[in-house]
C-alpha cells in the first residue's frame, strides 16, 4: 500500500501526487522504469519491475532494441506491463552521474516520459526518482529538475490527457530529500 503525502493541483487542473510506496504495485495507466539504454533489467527499479511483471517485459524490451537500437534520454521505449497492475511500462534512460550534461539528460528523460504518456493518450503515470539510485544523481538536484520539468510540461500541454503524475518513492531518505525540495519550492503547499 502507498502513503499519499502531497496532492497538488496545478493551475491547468492537472495533478502531482507524491507517495511513499512500491512502483510495481501502481495501478496507473503506465509506470516509468529507470532503465539503461540497452533495456537490460537486472537491478534496482528495473530488476524489481522484471521480477514483479515477468519475463515478458524483458522479451518485449529485447524486441524493441532489435527494432529501434539503444534507447535515448528523450525518447523512451514502451512495453506492456505484463503481470504488473499497470497496462504499460515506459522505459526512460536517466543519466549516470559524471557522464556529462547530466541535468539536460535528466530533464530530457522526464520530459520524454511525460510526452510519451501524452502521445499514448494516458491519463495517469507513476514515476520513480530517476537516476538517484545506482546512477548516483544527487537527489535534491534531481528533485528540482523533476518538479520544474513537470510544471513546464503541464504549462505547455494544458489539454494533455495526462491528468495525474504520481511520484513514487520507496525509501525514506530519497522521499525526504524530494519533499524538502518540494517544500522549498512550494512553502504553502501540501
Amino acid at each position: 500500500m502507498c502513503l499519499l503525502i502531497v496532492d497538488h493541483t496545478y493551475p491547468t487542473g492537472q495533478h502531482l501526487q507524491i507517495v511513499q510506496g512500491d512502483l510495481t504495485r501502481e495501478k496507473t495507466d503506465a509506470i516509468v522504469n529507470a532503465a539503461n539504454s540497452r533495456l537490460q533489467h537486472g537491478g534496482g527499479i528495473a530488476g524489481a519491475i522484471l521480477r514483479s511483471g515477468g519475463y515478458e517485459i524483458q522479451r518485449e524490451s529485447d524486441l524493441w532494441i532489435a527494432n529501434h537500437g539503444l534507447v535515448e534520454h528523450a525518447h523512451p521505449a514502451v512495453t506492456s506491463g505484463a503481470n504488473l497492475p499497470t497496462r504499460l511500462v515506459i522505459h526512460a534512460v536517466g543519466p549516470m552521474w559524471g557522464s556529462g550534461d547530466e541535468d539536460a539528460k535528466l530533464e530530457a528523460a522526464f520530459l520524454g516520459s511525460f510526452e510519451k504518456a501524452g502521445e499514448l493518450c494516458l491519463e495517469s503515470l507513476a514515476v520513480p526518482a530517476l537516476s538517484t539510485g545506482i546512477f548516483g544523481f544527487p537527489k535534491p538536484r534531481a528533485a528540482r529538475i523533476f518538479y520544474a520539468t513537470l510544471a513546464a510540461y503541464y504549462r505547455s500541454h494544458p489539454d494533455s490527457t495526462l491528468k495525474l503524475v504520481r511520484l513514487v518513492i520507496l525509501d525514506e531518505e530519497t522521499l525526504n530529500e524530494f519533499l524538502d525540495v518540494w517544500r522549498e519550492i512550494h512553502p504553502s503547499a501540501e
